[in-house]
């Protein structure tokens, strides 16, 4: 279209100002400093190589021998002190045998009868339906959980269990059963599988009261369908260590 007289030719535009330019050019910036940061902090190395892994695993496992060390250091200290205790405390015999009944049901003596001992394991890791109409198994499927041995220990204490040790260990009414990804943190300690727990007890009661958890029942039809392990193993005399951990209460409080 031409322009009319005295009306004056436009010149040429200049590019308006848009703000979505300056915002690519930030993330650009940002992306490049993100690499640069990474690549100084990798040094050339892989920061998601299987060795670094296997660094913290390492770790986790010393710290786990550095822990079961000190906890046997702790016990002999501890029955060193008892015995000093109890030789220089003025007792009367009636009085040290209401300790020592204590110290039993507190789990920090060593505890000797017939038992019954449970051990649980994994799945092989390439493991299919045994069953007919059984869904293949997912990764879960295939591991011991936390709530496993929690309903073990759970049903022991129910059938009138006496003691119960998780692996070498002692529980008290403090101990926690806790799973990080396929292990078993306790006490400190790090554990993989199988799992075995025993208790002290009367058999039978011990023997009725796993039959009758629903959480166990739950456990074995993953047993009867994927492979998980499950073993019962009765025994004529067992000794339980007595606890030798730490017993102070640790816990929050307002501020």
């Amino acid at each position: 279209m031409s322009n009319s007289a005295g009306t004056p030719t436009p010149g040429p535009r200049r590019p308006a100002f848009r703000p979505v330019r300056l915002l690519t050019a930030a993330v650009f910036a940002l992306a490049g400093l993100i690499f640069w940061t990474s690549f100084d902090t990798a040094q050339g190395t892989n920061l998601r190589s299987d060795e670094s892994m296997l660094r913290l695993s390492d770790l986790i496992q010393e710290r786990s021998r550095k822990n079961a060390g000190l906890d046997d250091s702790t016990a002999q200290l501890r029955s060193r002190v008892d015995a000093l205790a109890r030789r220089d405390n003025g007792a009367t015999d009636a009085e040290r045998r209401r300790l020592a009944a204590l110290e039993r049901a507190a789990g920090t003596q060593k505890l000797t009868g017939t038992a019954l001992s449970v051990t649980l394991t994994d799945a092989p890791p390439n493991a299919t339906a045994k069953i007919p109409g059984v869904p293949e198994p997912q990764p879960n499927d295939l591991v011991i959980h936390q709530q496993d041995l929690q309903a073990v220990v759970n049903a022991l204490w129910q059938g009138g269990a006496r003691g119960i040790k998780v692996m070498d260990q002692r529980l008290i009414s403090t101990s926690a059963v806790r799973c990080v990804g396929n292990t078993l943190i306790l006490q400190g300690r790090v554990y993989s599988p199988p799992y075995t727990i025993t208790a002290v007890g009367d058999r039978g009661k011990l023997r009725a009261a796993l039959a009758a958890s629903p959480a166990i029942e739950n456990y074995r039809s993953y047993v009867e369908a994927y492979g998980l392990g499950w073993k019962v193993a009765q025994h004529d005399r067992v000794t339980l260590p007595g606890y030798s951990g730490t017993v102070d209460l640790h816990y929050a409080q307002p501020r």
